[in-house]
């Protein structure tokens, strides 16, 4: 288990969030530590860095900072904005991802939900795209990403 060994105040990396420190450890139960943000968000994992906000969501989502390369991630910018209405149309398809607030592109359907209806709600349209990678889990090898075309 990647977590077994894990201690409060140890620096990790979300793929959501971004930056943070563990600021909670655990005994047994369903969720072994929380990590508090930047933000201020906390959210509960389990020994594995699966995260709480989500209940579909069965890979990692949090690793040791020292292990995670950022670099090899997308964060680039959106090529162009969407309108609202294209948004909708490529979240019905599962073709929309979301620039969350660790600066990566995910699909939306791997991002909390309230994410996405803040973004909408403050007219942040640029912080969404069509899907480039068809599947979340091959981008989250660590590998570096295709060339965007």
């Amino acid at each position: 288990m990647y977590f077994k060994n894990v201690k409060v105040g140890q620096e990790v990396y979300g793929l959501v969030f971004g930056p943070g420190k563990v600021s909670s450890v655990w005994g047994d139960g369903h969720y072994m530590f929380e990590v508090t943000y930047a933000n201020n968000h906390t959210v509960p994992y389990t020994e594995e860095g699966i995260p709480g906000w989500s209940a579909k969501l069965d890979f990692q989502t949090v690793y040791y900072k020292k292990d995670i390369d950022i670099t090899t991630l997308d964060i680039s910018p959106s090529a162009k904005t969407l309108s609202v209405k294209k948004i909708i149309k490529l979240r019905l398809k599962d073709q929309l991802e979301i620039k969350c607030p660790s600066g990566i592109w995910h699909s939306i359907k791997n991002c909390p939900g309230y994410v996405m209806e803040d973004y909408l709600e403050n007219d942040q349209r640029h912080l969404f795209r069509k899907t480039i990678i068809q599947d979340i889990e091959d981008a989250l090898t660590l590998e570096k990403y295709p060339e965007i075309k």
